[in-house]
């Protein structure tokens, strides 16, 4: 009994570590092809880097980012640099 219970236990910790296995390809796959719509973007004429900006800003929340632009405007004129 205790060898049965081995086994569909060492069963289902190959499923786990598995199915983990498989997510790190898709997460591999789909990182590749990222890097693949910013080499098109790039050689289309894009800045990538502010591309990256504006995806990393349309993922937060707007009252935050307003927040975060008027502190920096105010370091800006803080330091004659506006």
């Amino acid at each position: 009994m205790a060898d049965q219970t081995y086994r569909v236990t060492a069963d289902e910790l190959r499923q786990f570590i598995e199915r983990y296995e498989r997510l790190e390809q898709e997460k591999k796959d789909l990182a590749d092809q990222q890097k693949e719509v910013m080499a098109e973007a790039k050689g289309r004429g894009y800045d990538t880097a502010v591309m990256r900006k504006v995806i990393a800003l349309r993922k937060r929340d707007k009252d935050d980012i307003a927040e975060e632009e008027a502190v920096l405007d105010l370091y800006k004129q803080a330091l004659g640099m506006d």
